[in-house]
Parts: C-alpha cells; sequence; structure tokens
C-alpha cells in the first residue's frame, strides 16, 4: 500500500499524537483567514493530476460559490494564479475529463454561444462531493499566494494535521510525484520534500517544530494565513497557446469576456513575450576561442555552488574554499543535504568538520574537497543514528554499543592470547631414495624394404589367398596389409586386436 492510498484510507479514529505548540499563538497575523474550500482529497494525492490542478479546482470552486458560478476565462484563471495560460489549460483538462480510475469528472463546463454566434466564455462548477468522502479545506489565498507544488505539499501538511497524523519527509516526498522529464511518474523523495518543506515554511503558511512530533519527528502546522508576507509566485511562464477547445484548435472558443467577473483583466499579467537572455560567454562568429564572461560571479557562493546551509555548515572550513573546484563543490552541497535530510543537524556536521580538520588523523594533503568528501563529513561510530565517532551526539556519553563492541572484541583478543597453543607436528621422516633403474636402449628398427611398385602389387592383390592375407598381418600389421592386398581383402580378417598396428608384443 503506498502512502497516497494509505492517506485516502485513513480511519476515522485519531492517532495519538504529542501536538506542539501553537506557532500562531504567539502572532498576529491578518484578522480572519479568508474563503476557504472543500477539496477532495483525491485531487490531492492523486499521482494522475498535476499539481496545477490543485491550484486551479480551488479557484474555480471558489469562483463558482457566486450565484452566476464561475465564468472566468481561462486567461483570467491564470492570472489569478500566476500561473501561463497553458499550464492553467493543462490543470484544467485533468479536471474536465473521466478519471481512470473511478470515472469521476471533478469540473464540469458548459460552453456558451450566443444567439447570433458570438462566443461567450465558458461555465464551470466542481462536483458535488459524497458525503463520506474524504476532504481537506484549503484557503483561496493560498492558491493565489503558493506555486502549485507548494500548494500539494500545504495540503498535505493540512490534511494530516486535521488528522492528528503523524508525518516523516519521506512519507511527503512519496506523495509527490514528477510530471514531466525521464522521472515522470516517480516519486520526489525524501531529499526534494525537505527544500519544499523549507521553502514552504519561509512563506509562512506551515511552522516546521524540529523534533516536536511522535518519537522524534518533525511536527507540521498549517496556518489559514501567513504569520508574515509571503511573496507570490514567481512570473508566468511563456504562453504557448494551448486553448480550452478542441485538439486541432489552439485556443479557447470564447471571443468575449463575462463581464459580471469579480477582477478586470490586464493585459500585463499573463503571456508576456518573455525570453531569457544567454549569457554573454559564447563563441562569436567567426572565431574559435571562446570569449570569457567578465561579468559574471567569480566566487562560490556567487555562482550558487553552495546553498546557505551549506556555506553555514562549512564554517571552519570557509578561508579553504576558494580553490575547491566549482563540481567538488556541488558534491558537498548535495552530500550536506542528503545528511540533513536524514536528521543530522548544522551543529553536528560543523562540529564533525572542525574536530577532523582540528586533528592529524587524516591527512589533509591534496584537494581540500576530496577530503571533506572522503573524510571530512563521513559518520564513524556504530549503526545508531545518535552515534558520532563513539560518542552519543545528544547527550555527549560513552555509545553503549560501542562499548559493547569494543569490550566484545577485547574479550575475544584476550581468549585467543589465553588459548595454550598446541605444539608443533614432529616432521616426518623423509621417503627412502629408490636407486635409478636404467632399462636398455631398444634395438634400432630393421631397414624397411623397399615398397613394391604398382606392378607388383597388383600381381600380389591377384594371387592373395586368405592365408596370405592373415600372415601379412600378423607379421606387418594392418595399415601394411591393407596397402598391399587392399581394403576389402584385408578388413573380413580383422578379429584380432593386435591388428591395429603390428605383431602383439
Amino acid at each position: 500500500m503506498t502512502a497516497a492510498v494509505a492517506y485516502a484510507a485513513a480511519p476515522a479514529a485519531a492517532t495519538p499524537c504529542p501536538q506542539p505548540p501553537r506557532a500562531a499563538a504567539g502572532a498576529r497575523p491578518r484578522t480572519g483567514g479568508g474563503l476557504r474550500v472543500r477539496v477532495p482529497l483525491r485531487i490531492v494525492v492523486g499521482a494522475q493530476y498535476r499539481d496545477a490542478a490543485l491550484s486551479v479546482y480551488i479557484k474555480v470552486a471558489a469562483l463558482a460559490m457566486r450565484p452566476e458560478g464561475c465564468t472566468a476565462k481561462v486567461s483570467v484563471l491564470a492570472e489569478y494564479l500566476g500561473l501561463s495560460k497553458s499550464v492553467t489549460e493543462r490543470g484544467l483538462k485533468d479536471l474536465a475529463r473521466p478519471d481512470e480510475a473511478d470515472g469521476l469528472t471533478e469540473v464540469v463546463t458548459t460552453r456558451r454561444t450566443l444567439r447570433g454566434g458570438r462566443g461567450q466564455s465558458a461555465h464551470r462548477t466542481v462536483r458535488t462531493a459524497d458525503a463520506d468522502e474524504h476532504f481537506v479545506w484549503i484557503p483561496v489565498r493560498a492558491a493565489d499566494a503558493l506555486s502549485p507544488r507548494l500548494l500539494r505539499l500545504y495540503a498535505l501538511i493540512a490534511y494530516a494535521e486535521a488528522r492528528n497524523t503523524p508525518l516523516a519527509v519521506g512519507d511527503l516526498g512519496g506523495m509527490l510525484y514528477h510530471h514531466t522529464g525521464k522521472k515522470a511518474g516517480q516519486h520526489l523523495g525524501a531529499r526534494q520534500a525537505a527544500r519544499l518543506l523549507d521553502e514552504l515554511a519561509a512563506t509562512g503558511w506551515i511552522t516546521v517544530h524540529a523534533r516536536q512530533g511522535l518519537q522524534g519527528r518533525h511536527a507540521y502546522e498549517a496556518h489559514r494565513h501567513p504569520l508574515h508576507p509571503a511573496p507570490l509566485a514567481p512570473a508566468a511562464a511563456p504562453d504557448i497557446q494551448d486553448g480550452s477547445g478542441a485538439d486541432d484548435h489552439a485556443g479557447s472558443l470564447t471571443s468575449r469576456e463575462d463581464p459580471r467577473t469579480d477582477r478586470p483583466v490586464t493585459k500585463t499579467g499573463v503571456g508576456g513575450g518573455i525570453r531569457r537572455r544567454r549569457p554573454t560567454g559564447s563563441r562569436g562568429p567567426g572565431h574559435d576561442e571562446k570569449r570569457s564572461n567578465t561579468s559574471g560571479p567569480q566566487i562560490a557562493q556567487e555562482r550558487g555552488d553552495l546553498t546557505r546551509r551549506a556555506w553555514e555548515v562549512l564554517e571552519p572550513l570557509r578561508h579553504e574554499l576558494a580553490a575547491v573546484r566549482p563540481f567538488l563543490l556541488r558534491r558537498i552541497d548535495a552530500e550536506i543535504g542528503r545528511q540533513l535530510a536524514a536528521g543530522a543537524g548544522t551543529e553536528r556536521l560543523t562540529a564533525r568538520l572542525t574536530a577532523r580538520w582540528a586533528s592529524t588523523e587524516d591527512p589533509r594533503r591534496g584537494d581540500v574537497g576530496r577530503w571533506i568528501l572522503g573524510s571530512g563529513l563521513v559518520r564513524r561510530g556504530c549503526r545508531l543514528d545518535g552515534c558520532e565517532s563513539g560518542t552519543t551526539w545528544h547527550t555527549g556519553e560513552r555509545c553503549h554499543l560501542c562499548e559493547d563492541i569494543a569490550a566484545a572484541g577485547a574479550e575475544r583478543l584476550a581468549a585467543e592470547q589465553q588459548r595454550p597453543v598446541p605444539p608443533a607436528p614432529r616432521p616426518e621422516p623423509p621417503a627412502p631414495v629408490r636407486p635409478t633403474t636404467w632399462l636398455p636402449w631398444p634395438p634400432p628398427p630393421p631397414d624397411p624394404s623397399p615398397a613394391p611398385t604398382p606392378a607388383e602389387r597388383e600381381q600380389l592383390r591377384q594371387a592373395a589367398t586368405p592365408d596370405a592375407v592373415r600372415q601379412a598381418l600378423a607379421d606387418l600389421g594392418a595399415a601394411a596389409a591393407i596397402d598391399l592386398y587392399g581394403r576389402a581383402r584385408v578388413l573380413p580378417h580383422l578379429t584380432q586386436p593386435e591388428h591395429d598396428g603390428g605383431t602383439p608384443a
């Protein structure tokens, strides 16, 4: 059972979990949390829906609460959400077509055309959820302020908080998916989920209580409004003119916006012709040499090879990082991020690097980056996560498992030293040397008689009798007899084993 199915099939009874302190109790955000939308859980955890589908569903459901319903064009929805028109259209397509799993359609679109043939913006409504269907309440302003992926992460945390279900970073990574590229359909994983959690916490929509949940997990608190001003989503991507109409017509069927839309359309919000200029460090026409871009960043911190948390970990070696290659810096940043996502704190990694850099156990000759990867950041100790080179990190005491392993090794060594050494076996006397017996040299073979001519061989074969053939077999062997008398006359007489090459010894 995957984490998404387990979420959707969560029991009604809440799992016991210690409640973290409410971060909103000490803050003074703006009064009220704004309008909320009841979102089916299947849209939040379903891998068949893109991240943008959740944002589009919340906006359509909010506009559908008006008496006239949702009549906004796709471009207006994209402007509300801070997305491009094409991304918004793809999210609408996921919601408007029946699901392959259960055949449900979340958003029902009705095309409208005036009597004269002039098109109007489509009328959209959301599906009425069943009474026993799992759902989560999401503020509408969260869809406007957060990117689609962060909004999906926020919805997962809000549902877990409502269910009082403990969460782990790996659980959140297992419910977020890649929707494009070679990894489409695969989970994001714990490392990407940890980075998204840091980004979402920076917006103020959630608060992460480190190690205050069940069994040392992080406890997450979702807010109906950010505790401090949150930046809006990044600028919209260029519009590629996907429309909401049929696949053979790019663009929507509408030609006029409904005048009752509650927000006017601005022409500068969506679909701008923005093109990113490539770096100037490229080859000029007619030149083989590559021009250097002297205006670019020259140090690792400006280039972005290390993130902020990696700089905090590498504070003891900051003066040595200028000589480290950018490739090794990126590998060091990835290793630090992996260990931080696994639960190792920044202070622990910094203390580890400080102690090993000050000691003389590990040679530091050569590249400093290779030393950081091969020795400085490597955790040493037993299989316990809290063990740091034989010492429990949180208490500073000697690790009991390392003590047991060392004691067992000492006992084994003492037992081997006290064990009596068996006497060495006496060497066996050497075997007597037998005298060499020299055999007489065999006599030289007799001189072969001259071979008969073809005429003589033909006369012998005509005058051959069975007794002569058998005598030749006994004297000369099978090969010479066949050469003299032929195969047809000799084969019937080859009945003895000594006929294979000469007379028996």
